[in-house]
């Protein structure tokens, strides 16, 4: 069960990193300034707020396994920038492989060595784990984790609403079979992410503390879709939630 020593521990994981600049304070403002030209184009849940999010606890991962911060500072910042070419393309375009291309040209641009660029771009290229573009590196799975916990917890959740919001969907659909709703319509709701997508992601974290933090942030979740659940069906608003489950 989510606990308050849970939540001590998850604030502590969300406070900006130390170390914030291991490219230096002059390449990481430049490259957040490049990423936020990108993102705020795309705006919704994957903004420039997103980025950060990625970017502070890619550092914390990154420090707790002794990754290389100045690889995982410039992946984390570049790894959407390929989002609004996917948008365009109506995802004809991965953004991975697209946000690779790009960042490759931007820090070369930079004057980063070779050998940094295609540690950079292979996280970036591989942060979706899709077509066969497996994270090899300790960098690349740190930031697959980071991008994934960015999409769970509380943040998750009201990532979820905002998206809903976008899209036109209602508040809640408890009465829907989830089966037979789809994307981008009146029922694509934050508990359908949640029951659709959400609920999936603590089983495929690849580094240790990305597992321990998707625990918590899961079990945030649970009680948080099992309160709205509550509420919207008029029931009591007091009285034990942890045992109680969430409506398929």
């Amino acid at each position: 069960m989510y606990s308050l020593e849970d939540e001590k521990r998850a604030d502590a994981a969300a406070e900006p990193h130390p170390t914030g600049c291991p490219l230096g304070k002059e390449l990481t403002e430049k490259l957040r300034l490049i990423s936020r030209q990108y993102c705020e184009a795309e705006g919704g849940c994957h903004g420039p707020d997103h980025t950060e999010r990625v970017h502070n606890l890619a550092l914390h991962l990154g420090k707790l396994m002794q990754a290389r911060l100045d690889i995982l500072s410039g992946a984390a910042l570049l790894h959407d920038i390929g989002r609004q070419e996917e948008t365009r393309a109506k995802g004809r375009i991965c953004h991975a492989e697209k946000g690779a291309e790009l960042a490759r040209k931007i820090l070369k641009e930079n004057g980063l060595p070779e050998e940094k660029i295609r540690e950079i771009a292979h996280c970036i290229e591989a942060h979706r784990y899709r077509n066969n573009r497996k994270p090899v590196s300790v960098e690349a799975r740190i930031l697959y984790d980071a991008d994934k916990l960015d999409s769970i917890g509380a943040v998750g959740i009201g990532r979820a609403f905002l998206f809903a919001g976008q899209v036109g969907a209602k508040l809640h659909n408890h009465n829907s079979n989830i089966d037979n709703t789809a994307s981008y319509s009146l029922e694509d709701t934050a508990y359908r992410e949640f029951r659709v997508k959400l609920c999936k992601i603590r089983d495929r974290m690849l580094t240790p503390e990305g597992r321990r933090l998707a625990e918590e942030r899961h079990d945030f979740m649970e009680i948080f879709f099992r309160r709205l659940e509550r509420e919207i069906n008029g029931s009591r608003d007091s009285g034990p939630l942890a045992d109680e489950p969430v409506s398929e």
